[in-house]
């Protein structure tokens, strides 16, 4: 069956794996455990693009077994032990690399390159026993919308093969702006305007993608996109509308997730 794509929040560095008395982060760590159950049957393989790995053109990883990257700082040191031991999938990182570059985009397979914690943070939170094969997707470090759409149009075709795709971000991303009274409203602003345009059908969604900076609040939520680009890809990989799987005020920020069938 063909699987969706999704735009999943994926957190603050190991925020599932703390101690979290406020609960800020209850809300999200649910949503991802929720997830393996929305979905139309296990998928073969899931392909995720992260946020916190650009590289000249498109990578996978192709290890068999991918190690992890612990790409963050100043958390316990328990956080710097955390294991997912999930397999890889050298065959899907060549199928989606010859898929990228047949669409005249470069790919390549990277050997030797792990999981980040924006692929393996909220894949152990939504699938612990790592049983579904894992190839990690890079972000074109140019982080142009239009090619990232791109790319999730070559790539639909992996999901009629079984394969789910995820692109990991946040949809709000301003590490000043987290946790200020004054960041709830113009968050707000951003994601009322993301959710109407995943709402889309999908040549119209991407071009208005392609113009997010101009949004509402659009710079302000995004001062860097490396984020937000992962919902480029998710969301070219399907002509029909999108709709929200997830939402809440997380750190006083309007925070979404987003299905495309």
């Amino acid at each position: 069956m063909r699987q969706p794509a999704l735009f999943i929040p994926h957190g603050g560095g190991p925020c599932f794996f703390m101690d979290d008395p406020a609960g800020h982060w209850t809300s999200m760590g649910d949503f991802l455990r929720a997830l393996p159950a929305t979905l139309p049957e296990p998928p073969r393989a899931i392909l995720l693009v992260s946020g916190h790995w650009e590289t000249q053109g498109f990578a996978f990883t192709s290890d068999p077994q991918p190690p992890l990257i612990y790409d963050y700082h100043g958390f316990p040191p328990e956080t710097y032990q955390l294991r997912y031991d999930v397999p890889g999938s050298p065959g899907l990182a060549d199928r989606a690399a010859q898929l990228l570059r047949g669409a005249g985009l470069a790919a390549a397979a990277e050997a030797g390159r792990g999981l980040d914690h924006g692929a393996f943070v909220p894949l152990k939170v939504a699938f612990p026993e790592a049983a579904v094969p894992v190839v990690e997707m890079s972000v074109d470090r140019g982080l142009d919308p239009v090619l990232h759409a791109a790319a999730g149009r070559a790539l639909a075709p992996l999901r009629d093969e079984g394969v789910l795709i995820i692109g990991s971000g946040m949809s709000f991303h301003n590490m000043r702006g987290y946790g200020r009274a004054e960041s709830t409203a113009p968050s707000i602003d951003f994601d009322s305007w993301l959710t109407a345009t995943i709402a889309l059908p999908g040549e119209a969604r991407a071009a208005a993608l392609a113009g997010w900076a101009d949004a509402p609040a659009g710079r302000f939520s995004h001062p860097r996109e490396d984020h937000l680009i992962p919902l480029m890809v998710a969301a070219g990989a399907a002509d029909g509308p999108g709709r929200p799987i997830y939402h809440d005020l997380v750190l006083k920020t309007a925070i979404s997730g987003y299905r495309f069938d």
